[in-house]
């Protein structure tokens, strides 16, 4: 999650079981990235989760980013057994991260995205769904899931809507091996968000949340008390913009006075199931608990499940 996640969160969710994922850009500079993965390795083995078992941490690389060969060097030099490619094909990537033995998921959020992935080489896929936060899909996640099961066997990860351990349960049973949990974390003690961020996603609901391409050139779906904040009318928003002219107003150093990310936030449909401030630990302990329950009230067990904290 950009300028939300990370070293103090990714340790959080990562001695909790989970996989702890951040964007690469959060780090600033491929010495940051350096040290963030230093760190975090050194926290995790002299700290490791209460079960002597710690998740593994997955950078997410953007492809657009003018480091990302950077990136991807500092990456295999940590040994870092898998990554999340997004906003583009992992193509780019692929070969270099292969070479070196690190599995690649790709976002996608489109059945052609999908295919154009695979056919690429990447290894998993994370479906990005009506409702996740920040770049969204808009397909329905039964329908999207039960497609691309017609055709892909492989590692599939659901993105949006994973409020709790229903919804983990409920993706599990469509034929999921993972959920992508954002949104609750973001409002996680240990997440880079500031107060202000956290107390509106406890107060907000669905109806908060609102899909805008104007902001970033890209679909993705952001607060709408937050957008009345900053001066603008959600309802008049451009969505006619692309990346570039999305990037010269709102982007850093954009003309507006309005910065994406900062002043306009993003949420997806699971901030329903954010009521309060709490440790990403209680956070995912809970899901555990209600994945578990679920799973027992339908005559079921998944004793391999596995979580996955952005």
């Amino acid at each position: 999650m950009l300028r939300v996640s990370g070293t103090e969160l990714v340790e959080a969710v990562c001695r909790a079981g989970a996989i702890g994922s951040f964007p690469t850009a959060n780090a600033r500079g491929q010495g940051e990235l350096d040290a963030w993965l230093t760190h975090i390795e050194q926290r995790l083995e002299e700290r490791p989760g209460p079960d002597g078992y710690t998740g593994p941490v997955c950078p997410n690389l953007v492809m657009r980013s003018d480091r990302l060969r950077e990136d991807i060097a500092t990456i295999v030099q940590h040994d870092v057994p898998l990554v999340i490619a997004s906003v583009g094909s992992p193509k780019p990537v692929l070969g270099p991260l292969h070479d070196a033995g690190v599995f690649v998921f790709a976002d996608v959020a489109t059945l052609e995205h999908a295919h154009k992935a695979l056919d690429a080489g990447a290894d998993g896929l994370v479906l990005l769904t009506a409702g996740a936060g920040g770049q969204t899909g808009w397909l329905n996640p039964f329908a999207f899931v039960r497609e691309v099961r017609e055709f892909f066997d492989g590692p599939v990860v659901m993105a949006g809507g994973m409020s709790d351990g229903t919804a983990l349960a409920a993706a599990r049973m469509l034929g999921c091996d993972l959920g992508y949990i954002g949104t609750r974390l973001i409002a996680a003690r240990e997440s880079m968000a500031d107060d202000k961020y956290r107390d509106l996603l406890v107060s907000s609901t669905m109806d908060d949340v609102q899909l805008t391409r104007a902001f970033n050139g890209l679909w993705g779906s952001y607060l709408r008390p937050s957008i009345v904040a900053a001066g603008l009318d959600p309802d008049r928003l451009d969505e006619t913009v692309d990346t570039a002219t999305a990037d010269a107003r709102y982007g850093s150093g954009g003309s507006e006075p309005v910065r994406r990310w900062s002043d306009i936030v993003s949420a997806g449909h699971s901030v329903a199931g954010v009521r309060a401030v709490e440790s990403a630990e209680q956070i995912l302990e809970r899901t555990r608990r209600e994945y578990e329950d679920t799973l027992r009230a339908f005559g079921s067990s998944d004793p391999t499940s596995t979580f996955e904290g952005e």
